[in-house]
């Protein structure tokens, strides 16, 4: 089942560690088969607030998305982003072509009494 990495990053500074971030983070995501679906703004907040931009990379399946996370050659840049960019950063893992959110509801209903 496809997976993500999702990450909400809150405060961009301008470094030129962000540009060299920007030019390798593709070759880490290469042997992996992870591609960009979302990266950065713009962003049209329609309810709320949403302070910073937002990230999406897609992976095969969640153990791939760990695998290159954990990756040295990730974790080598990292760095790179981390002193320079406040954020949070997530795995998860998809729902596939049948989810239902209505089947959601009822386990819902059934696990709480409602």
């Amino acid at each position: 089942m496809t997976a993500y990495g999702f990450a909400h990053l809150r405060s961009r500074r301008p470094h030129p560690d962000i540009l060299e971030y920007l030019e390798r983070v593709q070759g880490t995501l290469d042997p992996f088969g992870g591609r960009f679906v979302v990266h950065g703004p713009p962003a049209e907040v329609v309810e709320g607030a949403w302070p910073g931009s937002m990230v999406l990379i897609a992976f095969a399946d969640l153990d791939t998305a760990r695998a290159w996370y954990a990756s040295a050659a990730y974790q080598d840049i990292l760095r790179l982003r981390t002193a320079h960019i406040e954020g949070d950063v997530l795995l998860i893992e998809g729902v596939g072509p049948g989810y239902d959110p209505r089947e959601r509801a009822a386990k819902l209903r059934a696990d709480h009494g409602g």
